[in-house]
């Protein structure tokens, strides 16, 4: 019998390369559970705010890529610290390594247990960091015990892809990486007149914030407000539909009230003012945080896109935000500032004015950059032409001083609570007397242009915000306290060839505003409406719609509002100051700010603020002087998060000189007298 050979035998695997497998195996299973919890506690809520906010992609100019790349470093770049972290701890050997693993567990359930405990829980600040860390240590004890909830957290692996999927397919912002929708119907040409129209839209500005105390406009502190009404119908019952301009502005350009919680886009909103005056007007628009204008009906001259930095940059910020351990409204639009015609690069729309009324001087440069290209295009043409411009004055952050000079004021500092309520407001104030200024400006083009008496002009706010303490904002609780602040809104509307002005107290609704635009020019749309022109009998009852959210109305009622009672200013202010007794200590954030000021720049150290001793009772008052004129009196108050115990704000621009400037706090006694205290 021939011999048969027997088949080889497979040899065992070596130990060695065993060992290296199962440690690859073991490392990759690791590197998914660090990024299934760095998914849940950084990737999911950062990209859930950003998805319900496309106008923070608008208002920044992202491209679809810029998107793109914003939410791949969302998804991934988080992951890396930790892994690179788990690496450090491999080189050190197993049992270092499985430790160093536990503990970055360990720390991300903290994280994610802050996020749980500050919407399921009263805790805020110390005690709820404390929660946290115990949830934390519980949580990685488990993880090192049951090998279950690692499995658990290998599966969850995934989750940083389903949160990318839901965003770019199924959130609001999904349109302005994916515009989906049909093109908007043009209106259709009637009889009459085609005038020009030129619309001014402002942000965050209530009406009684332009009040005197005879319930008309302030001719004083805001002269070309004054000016406008004089020579056009004043609607002073004319509120907003939102405090929130995604919602209020597409309500305002389709006449609907909001009904759900879509992108402002045109693809989303496709039947809007722009579409339907597009097929015979043409549109110039300067849109800030909205996208309602397609591509197809104009070309937007906006500021330049400021590019990825920019948008990582504002998305850390609202990282902080989302994974604190204290309560914080994350709302992209806190932080949207107007660039100035010199951070854009813009040459001036026109030569300096001969008006001696109105100059920029050397404070051309601050001049927003927007609205200098909105001047520029306020020119006569052979065609009906559209002019838009919705800017973001005076909405915080508040920089300006009635002047147009700038100042520096930290990010952080709070807009509510004792004191610092009434500040804001001040600067809010200050900032409406500068967007006075921009409308004396454009008043003045517009007459110089030919286009005044022609044109139909309408200038409005989209909503206003409460100054009222405790109920600061926009949202319904303070529509609930303070609806007369919120909702309430100006509303000027210039008929072609008006010259005298009357006032109208129909209850005006912003869906009231392109029904009366479309009967001004004599347009037709195919499309509902809501709102009712002012061509039209008034609608019955005081009763107004609100909306904090789409498609779910809240009823307010109130009538025209009456400007609220303005605080008595303390005697001292105005006030010269010298030889008083030194006593007591004080810390200035910005005293470096004094030593070298230039007026002739556009800048002044107009905002003081640092801390004094925890010895000085809050309540105490403090009087600010600069060169010896006293510009403030505040409060000392609890400590913010910064550690600020006061800020002082210094609008009167006569108070600085050019060069070095003496700046004096004194505190003021029970009886009034005056200690100088030592600055540092």
């Amino acid at each position: 019998m021939a011999d048969t050979l027997a088949p080889p035998r497979s040899r065992p695997e070596a130990p060695a390369a065993l060992r290296r497998r199962r440690g690859w195996r073991r490392e990759a299973g690791r590197l998914l559970e660090v990024v299934a919890l760095v998914g849940l506690v950084v990737t999911q809520p950062l990209l859930d705010v950003l998805g319900h906010s496309p106008d923070f992609f608008l208002f920044h100019r992202a491209s679809p890529a810029d998107v793109l790349l914003l939410v791949a470093l969302i998804a991934i770049a988080p992951t890396v610290p930790f892994a690179l972290v788990g690496a450090i701890g491999l080189v050190a050997g197993r049992v270092v390594r499985a430790g160093v693993h536990t503990l970055l567990v360990g720390l991300l359930l903290a994280g994610l247990a802050v996020q749980i405990g500050r919407h399921g829980t009263p805790l805020r600040g110390v005690p709820l960091l404390l929660l946290a860390g115990v949830a934390g240590a519980a949580g990685a004890a488990a993880h090192r015990r049951w090998r279950a909830l690692g499995r658990v957290l290998r599966v969850a692996a995934a989750g940083p892809v389903v949160f990318v999927g839901l965003f770019l397919f199924a959130s609001p912002a999904s349109a302005v990486v994916l515009p989906r929708g049909h093109a908007g119907a043009a209106g259709v040409a009637g009889a009459g007149a085609h005038p020009p129209v030129v619309m001014i839209v402002l942000d965050e500005l209530p009406l009684v914030s332009l009040l005197g105390p005879d319930g008309k406009i302030d001719a004083t502190r805001y002269p070309h407000f004054a000016e406008l009404a004089a020579g056009s119908t004043w609607y002073r019952d004319a509120t907003g539909v939102s405090g929130w301009t995604p919602y209020a502005l597409p309500a305002m350009l389709t006449g609907r009230y909001p009904a759900h919680g879509v992108a402002p886009h045109y693809s989303q909103y496709p039947d809007n003012l722009f579409t339907a005056l597009g097929g015979l007007y043409e549109i110039k628009a300067e849109e800030s945080i909205t996208r309602l204008c397609p591509p197809s009906r104009c070309d937007q001259p906006a500021s330049p896109q400021q590019g990825l930095g920019v948008l990582v940059r504002e998305s850390g910020k609202l990282l902080r935000q989302v994974t604190a351990p204290v309560d914080s409204r994350a709302d992209p639009e806190d932080s949207y500032r107007e660039l100035t015609r010199a951070e854009a690069g813009l040459d001036a729309a026109e030569p300096v004015p001969d008006d001696p009324k109105f100059r920029w001087d050397t404070l051309d440069d601050n001049q927003p950059a927007r609205f200098t290209s909105f001047l520029a295009g306020l020119r006569p043409s052979s065609r009906p032409t559209l002019h838009f411009l919705h800017l973001l004055m005076p909405h915080s952050p508040w920089a300006y001083l009635p002047s147009g000079a700038h100042y520096a004021a930290p990010e952080d500092l709070p807009n509510d609570g004792a004191g610092w309520v009434d500040l804001a407001r001040q600067r809010h104030l200050a900032q409406l007397g500068y967007t006075d200024r921009l409308i004396g400006e454009t008043l003045r083009t517009l007459r110089a242009t030919g286009l005044y008496d022609k044109a139909l002009i309408l200038v409005t706010a989209d909503h206003g915000v409460s100054f009222l303490k405790d109920w600061q904002g926009r949202g319904m609780d303070a529509i609930h306290h303070a609806a007369d602040q919120v909702a309430w809104v100006p509303m000027f509307v210039k008929e072609p060839g008006q010259r005298t002005g009357r006032v109208d107290d129909r209850n005006w609704q912003h869906v009231d505003l392109l029904p009366t635009i479309l009967d001004e020019t004599h347009i037709r749309v195919p499309w509902r409406m809501d709102g009712r022109s002012a061509k039209q009998s008034p609608r019955g009852g005081p009763d107004k719609l609100f909306y904090d959210r789409p498609g779910e109305p809240v009823t307010i009622s109130g009538g025209v509002p009456s400007p609220p009672a303005a605080p008595a200013p303390d005697p001292l202010v105005g006030t010269r100051i010298g030889g008083k007794p030194a006593g007591g200590t004080a810390t200035v954030a910005n005293l470096g700010a004094f030593r070298a000021v230039d007026p002739a720049r556009g800048e002044l150290p107009a905002l003081v603020w640092g801390t004094v001793p925890a010895s000085v009772p809050d309540g105490t008052k403090l009087a600010v002087a600069v060169n010896g004129t006293v510009g403030a009196v505040v409060p000392v108050v609890a400590p913010d998060k910064g550690g600020r115990r006061f800020a002082a704000f210094l609008p009167d621009d006569r108070l600085f000189a050019a060069g070095a400037n003496r700046l004096d706090i004194y505190r003021i006694g029970a009886d009034r007298s005056l200690r100088r205290l030592a600055l540092s």
